[in-house]
């Protein structure tokens, strides 16, 4: 059975009114949304194209705390605005109902870009973070199952260490999040 979103469309907030509301993290998200560029012409003629598109929609389950939403956020919402594609937040912990139906590896992991049609049918989803950033993750996931494990905090905390350098020091990373989610968005 396909995922449907239909009982949360309308009941997000605007990216604006989650800026405004952030009361933890603001000043870097702030800082990397002043980082955004676009990538190449070509991919920002690509997001403006989809101004052209009435059929999508797009949901974000995030929190202001989240590393990865404080990182990606930025790229997302950079790309988003010019495609004139209607983009709500949720506030992860308001709505846990909605963030269930999205884990990652079993766990609760922000923010997930969901996209859909105009009656909320889920078309696809990325996050929580790039690809080449979330292998880190799966890898330990992978290898250390038991999170009881005496070990487990410290591989965990090496894991994000690994993950921080693949995101690198500047916005550079912000390339590879509008070229995944162009991909997914020429999908569908």
């Amino acid at each position: 059975m396909s995922k449907s979103i239909a009982d949360k469309l309308g009941k997000g907030i605007s990216p604006q009114q989650f800026l405004d509301g952030m009361t933890k993290n603001k000043e870097k998200f702030v800082d990397w949304m002043e980082q955004f560029s676009w990538p190449s012409a070509d991919d920002r003629e690509y997001f403006e194209s989809l101004n052209n598109r009435d059929d999508l929609r797009c949901l974000i389950l995030m929190a202001e705390w989240c590393g990865d939403v404080v990182r990606n956020v930025p790229a997302v919402f950079g790309a988003l605005e010019v495609s004139g594609i209607p983009t709500e937040v949720l506030v992860m912990e308001d709505h846990l109902d909605t963030m269930d139906q999205y884990l990652t590896m079993g766990g609760r992991s922000i923010p997930i870009v969901i996209f859909a049609d105009t009656g909320g049918a889920v078309l696809g989803q990325w996050g929580p973070r790039p690809k080449h950033v979330q292998e880190a993750m799966i890898a330990f996931k992978t290898a250390n199952p038991d999170r009881e494990a005496a070990d487990y905090q410290d591989k965990l905390a090496e894991t994000r260490q690994e993950m921080m350098r693949r995101y690198g020091d500047g916005p550079g990373y912000q390339a590879v999040v509008v070229q995944e989610l162009r991909e997914l968005l020429e999908s569908f």
